[in-house]
């Protein structure tokens, strides 16, 4: 199925109780640009480099054309976060699913970012846990990869609350402001998300 790069339609939606996922749209480039714009001083230990010319109207329109492109090939999908408030959208983030894998791998990177205005309230945690059953039901995958900073306990938070285990560390494995930076690894298999999910059902009956 191919769709046209100027659908204002959402074409793939994820909801959870506060938050709601979907592709970016060349409609979201005023609040894209504020929020990023905003939060630049507090994103730039966790992100590699960028500047002001990234913010540009013509690279978010690259951005959206790729990001179209890549759910078309199965290989990424972008996300971004809304929080609804009033009874309107608000941008507070984005999810990244890239480097989907099929074959005996059958798996994906997991990256996300967050506002500053919007963090340490919980929004990502819930994001990500909408995006699981997405990666293991509707994608049919087997296992999600993440990787963080040593130092970003916040980020080790959103994976453990959503059942991400430890697995291991990486010497100078991303490219962050600048310069080459550790990051711890962590996992989730569906086998493991799905017993999580019985037994957070079981609690809840």
């Amino acid at each position: 199925m191919l769709w046209p790069w100027s659908s204002p339609a959402p074409l793939v939606t994820l909801k959870g109780q506060r938050v709601t996922l979907r592709l970016p749209q060349m409609h979201d480039y005023p609040a894209w640009y504020s929020l990023r714009r905003a939060s630049q001083d507090f994103l730039r230990p966790f992100e590699p480099r960028w500047t002001e010319l990234d913010l540009a109207r013509r690279v978010y329109a690259m951005r959206v054309r790729r990001a179209r492109q890549e759910v078309e090939e199965g290989s990424d999908y972008t996300f971004f976060i809304f929080l609804t408030v009033g009874g309107r959208e608000e941008l507070v983030g984005g999810i990244t699913l890239s480097n989907i894998r099929r074959r005996a791998a059958q798996h994906v990177n997991l990256g996300y970012w967050m506002g500053q205005m919007h963090a340490g309230k919980g929004l990502m945690s819930e994001a990500v846990g909408v995006t699981l059953p997405f990666v293991f039901q509707t994608l049919d995958l087997h296992r999600v990869h993440a990787a963080f900073l040593p130092t970003n306990i916040a980020s080790r938070r959103v994976l453990e609350k959503n059942g991400f285990i430890e697995e291991g560390f990486a010497e100078r494995y991303l490219q962050i402001n600048g310069r080459w930076e550790d990051h711890v690894l962590m996992g989730l298999t569906e086998e493991r998300w799905s017993v999580n999910r019985l037994a957070g059902r079981s609690r809840i009956a």
